[in-house]
């Protein structure tokens, strides 16, 4: 698995941090930026983490290069547009996607084909300060996927290891998608409607309240989609998590930019209509999120 070629379509936190370590540990790394933005990407990704801080070379391109591994790290809101940079999609080995919640995985079988699409989750706070310039404050970077990559990405997963990923491959594919949405979700939609990182969250009881309720929920949702997965274990991880930890959702509230809701909320959401489960705590707070964005838009200045 040495000398792999891997190109990141998304050059954001997620896609920079893996970049900068598939880099860093010997790989080809080709960073697929939007036509515009070419010209100012440095030749290379720098990387602050809490697992070493350090200067990678990367390719760039406009458009997705003939890869071995295609890792799809955009956000949600943007997934249609970026894939109008992917020329051919049968020039690529396997795509791991990284993306926040589950429909985008039966969207990317259609154009890649569902062989070659590998689903998979990150944890970890992570974030692009600059044009190829990477924060990873969290002590953590956690990345899961689907037993049927082994083959293909063990590899790979090795290296990432070697960095301090924490990977695993999972064998239940609803389970895996399902166990980062019901903590993601929460977390995302309790620290955004209060504006706040989780720390605080938790501290109001309240919100806290909140907070409890929406992981039952999505717990209750994701069990009846066919995931295996524990309310309490979930609400452990959360009250384990550093208290200062804010989510990419609260982030893209307070800039007034359009956040993740549906791919966050939208599966909770849905998958309850279609089981007849209540979730007035997830539909309480995706509302005060969408409030709070109004009004971070609101308070902007006019142009004149």
């Amino acid at each position: 698995m040495e000398g792999m070629h891997h190109a990141i379509l998304g050059p954001g936190g997620v896609g920079g941090l893996i970049g900068a370590c598939l880099a860093h540990a010997g790989d080809r790394v080709t960073m697929v930026v939007r036509p515009n933005a070419l010209v100012n990407f440095p030749q290379a990704i720098h990387l602050e983490s809490t697992f070493g801080t350090f200067d990678e070379p990367v390719e760039r391109a406009a458009q997705v290069p003939p890869a071995d591994v295609l890792w799809i790290t955009v956000k949600t809101t943007e997934l249609e547009e970026a894939l109008k940079s992917v020329p051919d999609p049968n020039t690529t080995g396997v795509v791991v996607p990284l993306l926040n919640g589950i429909d985008h995985i039966t969207l990317l079988s259609q154009r890649f084909g569902a062989d070659r699409v590998i689903p998979a989750t990150f944890a970890g706070e992570t974030e692009r300060v600059a044009p190829g310039r990477i924060s990873h404050p969290s002590p953590f970077a956690r990345l899961n996927v689907a037993e049927r990559g082994r083959d293909r990405l063990a590899g790979t997963l090795a290296k990432l290891q070697k960095t301090g990923f924490t990977c695993s491959f999972v064998a239940d594919e609803a389970t895996l998608m399902w166990s980062k949405l019901v903590l993601l979700g929460p977390l995302a939609l309790s620290s955004s409607a209060a504006g706040a990182p989780i720390g605080a969250v938790i501290a109001d009881a309240q919100r806290r309240q909140e907070l409890e309720a929406c992981v039952h929920e999505a717990c209750a949702v994701a069990t009846a989609e066919g995931a295996q997965v524990k309310a309490q274990a979930v609400l452990a991880t959360i009250l384990s998590l550093p208290p200062g930890m804010r989510s990419s959702m609260q982030k893209d509230v307070e800039r007034g930019s359009r956040p993740e809701l549906d791919a966050i909320a939208g599966p909770v959401l849905r998958g309850a209509a279609r089981h007849g489960i209540p979730v007035p705590a997830t539909q309480a707070l995706a509302a005060a999120v969408e409030r709070r964005l109004q009004s971070n838009l609101d308070s902007r200045p006019k142009a004149s």
